[in-house]
């Protein structure tokens, strides 16, 4: 299975710039969007069903114009989730889930923490999801979490981890949640390939951060440990430019 994950920063947006055309040479068997910013009804779902994706998931915000996720699909999947069921988690359409025949993809888009009210709903988002993660591991054990953490890694994921180490997203507690997170049971795909820096998934807009490559890698495809021996290949998409990110790719044999 190929699967895609892409922060879109406004689907409607991405379409303009050509998104769709994209996503046909693409050719992802899922896709997994975070920060669509509109309800289904706002967007062009024959269009993206004649780009060869029939089966859409839309997870909205209760704010418009806001967050939300998506996962666009070739296969049918058994099942969908939506949210976690645990409101403060779900107002803001952070988690969609599809589950396929043995195995379950996930959109996720977790907060950022661009001032103290939102990195404190941050740091509570991040523990309740990691309960969420367990519990739901014991009946769904193949898992591929796949979207925007809003947390650098390493020191490796980053341009410059000496000025941000005060920034949200690079902070030492918010690192520290997701080692944590990833040692609870999960692969980070893209470092199982590929150990070397510079290889980044977000830049800021301003000062000709990406021409200059001063990014962080902020989204990944976190696959279940035990999904690791079928792995066959990740990659960051960097040539991809509808957004401030750009698409990760994770391949399952």
């Amino acid at each position: 299975m190929r699967i895609i994950s892409y922060n879109v920063n406004g689907i409607r947006a991405a379409i303009s710039k050509g998104f769709l055309d994209w996503l046909q040479v693409a050719n992802p068997d899922v896709i997994c969007l975070q920060e669509i910013k509109a309800n289904e009804d706002q967007i062009p779902t024959n269009e993206i069903t004649a780009a060869g994706y029939p089966y859409q998931y839309y997870f909205s915000a209760t704010k418009k114009g806001y967050s939300g996720v998506a996962i666009l699909s070739k296969i049918e999947p058994k099942k969908i989730v939506y949210g976690t069921g645990i409101e403060h988690m779900d107002f803001e359409g952070r988690n969609v889930r599809a589950d396929f025949e043995g195995l379950s993809v996930m959109s996720l888009y977790l907060p950022s923490g661009t001032n103290l009210d939102r990195l404190d709903h941050k740091f509570k988002y991040m523990d309740d999801f990691q309960n969420y993660i367990n519990d739901l591991k014991k009946e769904t054990p193949n898992l591929v979490i796949c979207g925007d953490y809003n947390i650098c890694h390493q020191a490796i994921d980053i341009h410059d981890p000496i000025r941000n180490a005060t920034v949200s997203g690079f902070l030492p507690e918010e690192r520290a949640w997701l080692d944590a997170f990833m040692k609870s049971g999960f692969v980070d795909s893209f470092r199982h390939f590929n150990k070397e820096p510079h290889n980044y998934s977000w830049w800021s807009y301003r000062a000709g951060a990406r021409g200059n490559n001063k990014g962080w890698r902020i989204d990944y495809n976190l696959v279940s440990e035990n999904l690791k021996d079928k792995l066959s290949r990740a990659v960051i998409l960097p040539e991809a430019k509808h957004s401030d990110h750009c698409p990760i790719l994770v391949e399952i044999s």
